[in-house]
């Protein structure tokens, strides 16, 4: 081997960060770009298994890799973008995508990585439309996948020429376990398992290993490929890692049921030869895609099993939020006192994601777990998808005719999304307080990390009552909030005093101090939209009884 070791191991090191930072980011970029519209998409191309399946050969068809679908993939699954359910047939069908590619005029999507990375740069920072800058972080982190493949593949590649690691493959090649386990191994290393075939048809036209001997190394190539999506999986979510371990699975359940019928298959595959024609690589491609295409037709049924399966092994509960309004129903537009029970029903749908967010962003700070901050950008992004969706229901619903009562009850609603969608925007705010708090490791005294979690109690209650008075037009709980909101004005009052006092006694430090009073700060403006919301109940309440009331 011409290349040391050393630098062997910094390029495939290098080559897998770059690897995992494009995966994180072209997640993200697919996340703020399409959002609602590519899971719509993604719905309706995998409404059902078999219609996943197709749509996972054909993004690998399009891609030529297995790769990029692969990543693509459990990039969706991390971002919320494809449940885990509908994931597997799509895996298996980027699997049966794989077999199209020895047969398409294709080139190595890997060779354009720098042009690709080169486009999304481009389109991040010469452009200031922020959809634009999103497609520009996708072409980037899909750019970054593939220059981080070719650089690990560009340090590993001593082992393709090495004479001895030929040798040992061919040795091992004639034990079918052993042979699995060095394609495997190899395919691991050089990360692409059309590259380890590529090496096993040349061994194999140059007479260092026959069609039997083969099989078992293609079969595991085929494992190998797996590792992909367990390297895309890494710190992603429990879901993104189900789907992870459903790929192995696939592939490590096809290549035991071809090893207990591997002289099958090698008849098969040189009856194949002898009518299609073609030598030893060509019979070794026959063996690549008839052990991908029965691999899924054995398998298919089996998708719900899997989806049991896999839950039971990676156990936990997943933050699985549904994106897209729940209740919304454009066809009762046209009907108002229907679609403006169907909004206010939608608008609590938000205000939940909201108080789940107040839990997050301060459970952030007091458990100092960054998990929680994910949850709480995760829920953002769908808070405010659900404010434009919602508005722009109200907008409708506003342009056809109303009573008095509706027309209040239309007012309180839009009222009631701004002070929701607020909420979301102060949580972020702590969110990012709490992250600032980690990163310069800002502690608070016991007194003010008490303080704060009181001042937090007393806003998530008032928050859940006025969702409860919006609910269900309960006055009482309106009535809750009004004094509850009163009670946080005086704890946030007291909190500076106190605050104050400790900055005077040489407790608390300036940074601390800063961090403390804007938690306070977006603690109580929380406890002020509670109260928005509360008192837009009263009104209705009023406006409502007014219209009722006959004229004297």
């Amino acid at each position: 081997m011409e290349m040391d070791i050393q630098s062997m191991l910094f390029l495939f090191l290098g080559g897998l960060g770059i690897f995992l930072f494009g995966i994180k980011y072209m997640s993200d970029g697919l996340q703020k770009t399409a959002g609602e519209k590519l899971r719509k998409i993604l719905e309706a191309a995998t409404k059902n298994p078999v219609r996943g399946v197709f749509a996972g050969m054909l993004v690998t068809v399009l891609l030529q890799t297995s790769t990029g679908s692969t990543v693509m993939i459990i990039g969706l699954v991390n971002a919320g973008l494809l449940t885990f359910r509908r994931a597997i047939p799509m895996l298996m069908g980027a699997n049966l995508g794989t077999t199209a590619t020895a047969f398409l005029i294709s080139f190595k999507i890997g060779d354009y990585a720098l042009p690709i990375l080169a486009f999304g740069t481009f389109l991040i920072f010469f452009f200031s439309k922020k959809i634009v800058n999103n497609f520009g972080q996708i072409f980037f982190g899909f750019g970054m996948i593939f220059f981080g493949l070719n650089t690990m593949s560009e340090g590993l590649y001593p082992f393709r020429d090495s004479q001895v690691f030929v040798d040992m493959m061919a040795t091992l090649g004639q034990n079918p376990i052993l042979g699995v386990v060095a394609g495997t191994v190899f395919t691991m290393l050089v990360q692409s398992s059309s590259a380890a075939i590529g090496v096993l048809q040349t061994m194999a036209v140059d007479g260092l290993v026959t069609l039997d001997q083969a099989l078992p190394i293609l079969f595991g190539d085929n494992i190998g490929t797996t590792i992909t999506a367990v390297l895309a999986s890494i710190g992603a979510t429990l879901a993104a890692r189900r789907a992870a371990l459903v790929h192995v699975i696939f592939n490590v359940t096809g290549t035991i049921l071809f090893l207990i019928i591997l002289p099958i298959v090698q008849i098969t595959v040189v009856w194949m030869s002898s009518v299609f024609g073609g030598d030893i690589a060509r019979e070794i491609a026959y063996a690549h895609g008839l052990f991908n295409s029965v691999n899924v037709l054995l398998q298919f049924p089996l998708i719900a099993f899997y989806a049991y399966f896999i839950t039971k092994i990676i156990r936990g509960e997943d933050d699985i939020i549904e994106h897209g309004p729940q209740h919304l129903e454009p066809a009762l537009i046209k009907q108002p006192s229907f679609a403006l029970e169907k909004a206010r029903h939608e608008v609590v749908h938000m205000g939940t994601l909201a108080k789940e967010n107040v839990f997050h962003s301060t459970n952030m700070l007091i458990k100092q777990d960054p998990k929680e901050g994910e949850r709480t950008k995760r829920k953002e992004e769908i808070i405010n998808d659900l404010n434009r969706e919602i508005v722009d229901y109200l907008t409708q619903i506003s342009g056809k005719s109303m009573n008095q009562e509706q027309s209040a009850i239309h007012s309180q609603l839009m009222h009631n999304v701004t002070d929701i969608e607020r909420v979301g925007d102060h949580c972020e705010n702590l969110m990012e307080l709490s992250e600032y708090s980690m990163a310069h490791k800002i502690n608070f005294s016991e007194e003010g990390t008490k303080e704060l979690e009181e001042m937090i109690a007393i806003t998530s209650e008032a928050f859940s009552a006025a969702l409860r008075a919006l609910e269900n037009l309960d006055l009482n709980a309106a009535m809750e909030v009004l004094e509850l909101e009163g009670r946080i004005d005086e704890a946030e009052k007291e909190g500076r005093k106190s605050h104050v006092q400790r900055m005077n006694n040489g407790i608390c430090t300036g940074a601390s101090g800063m961090v403390f009073l804007d938690m306070l700060s977006n603690l109580e403006r929380i406890g002020d939209h509670a109260s928005n919301m509360a008192e837009s109940v009263i009104q209705l309440n009023q406006e409502t009884h007014a219209a009722t009331v006959p004229a004297t």
